[in-house]
């Protein structure tokens, strides 16, 4: 943490500047998350979470549109690339100058969703995230309805700077109506969204989600101030999101045996990418399913994870450079065992 991070807290929290006040303390506690202090990194994050909010009223009634989902408590696992853009949207939102529409691309597991989450707690917003299926209809002409009734409830929100609208998948909407394949219902169901986007009002944040941007409606597009790329990921990127994912799950389950080493050459020798949605069910399962008496059994199940198959073949674990220390923790055969099979293994080619 540096000085001026200091002062522009005391600064924001004298003008009583909520937004930049909770905008430095987050930066505070990335800079710890960054440095190795995560534990004091998510006490910063759950004290800007430990805030009174309130549930914005649409109506007497309980809206079939929408699902309130819960903001993220975790401090979220990015590259400082994407992360920057998420904190450039919080400093337009709070600007108040009408940029309030983003589209957050890119593939399964990259953090989409989750960055929404994030930004509902540093704005102090409730999420709202729109159910397509009470919106999407058979009958002829009932989704375009459906849209109409959506963004009229949308923007009856008594405080809309109090929201943020969730179009989590929006490719359900969103097809290209340029193409052959696309049902002419859903063509007309994507200009409703059209004119919704244009009369959306300024104080509420939309922010949608899609995998399939190639396929994207290009004049939905043109509707968003800004489409954020969440496939910005290089290996060494994710390689050090995954070390951090353990060490949370280490320190959960308050087992002490870290190698990182081992954990890294583990990783790497996975066929294909995975992104951080992967590398937390993977890693989660991995350590949760250990045995609690061998502090070393979640690098087994990790490798299992990773290779489809058990470490055993150790002239194979040799040749993908593990050390002969590595190999007994991998395969649980003691040192000299291991040293003595690859000499025997060796002699007999």
């Amino acid at each position: 943490m540096k000085k001026k991070n200091v002062i522009s807290l005391i600064k924001y929290y004298a003008e009583k500047n909520d937004t930049g006040f909770r905008n430095e303390a987050y930066e505070i506690a990335k800079d710890f998350d960054l440095s190795g202090d995560y534990q004091l990194s998510e006490y910063i994050m759950s004290l800007l979470s430990n805030v009174n909010t309130f549930v914005p009223q649409m109506s007497e009634t309980v809206s079939p549109f929408f699902e309130r989902i819960d903001a993220q408590e975790d401090m979220l696992l990015m590259p400082a690339v994407i992360t920057n853009d998420l904190l450039g949207v919080v400093n337009a939102i709070d600007h108040n100058i009408g940029i309030n529409k983003f589209l957050f691309q890119g593939l399964p597991g990259t953090g989409k969703t989750e960055a929404v989450k994030q930004l509902a707690r540093i704005l102090n917003r409730e999420i709202f995230m729109v159910d397509f299926s009470a919106v999407i209809d058979s009958k002829l002409g009932q989704t375009q309805k459906n849209l109409a009734a959506l963004f009229k409830e949308i923007n009856s929100f008594v405080q809309p700077e109090k929201v943020i609208v969730l179009f989590d998948e929006i490719d359900a909407l969103a097809l290209d109506r340029t193409n052959q394949n696309d049902l002419r219902e859903m063509g007309r169901a994507t200009s409703a969204m059209l004119k919704g986007f244009d009369r959306l009002n300024e104080n509420i944040v939309l922010v949608a989600t899609t995998n399939l941007f190639e396929h994207f409606d290009k004049a939905l597009i043109r509707r968003f101030d800004s489409v954020i790329d969440f496939n910005r990921y290089t290996k060494e990127d994710l390689l050090l999101i995954a070390e951090r994912m353990l060490d949370r799950y280490l320190d959960k389950l308050k087992l002490a045996n870290r190698d990182i080493r081992l954990f890294r050459k583990i990783m790497k020798l996975m066929p294909e990418k995975m992104y951080p949605g992967d590398l937390k069910n993977l890693i989660k399962t991995a350590v949760a399913f250990s045995n609690p008496q061998d502090g070393m059994d979640y690098f087994r199940r990790l490798y299992y994870s990773v290779c489809d198959e058990k470490p055993e073949d150790l002239k194979k674990l040799q040749a993908q450079n593990f050390t002969v220390r590595e190999i007994e923790i991998l395969t649980g055969k003691s040192k000299s065992s291991v040293a003595r099979e690859l000499r025997e293994e060796g002699a007999d080619e």
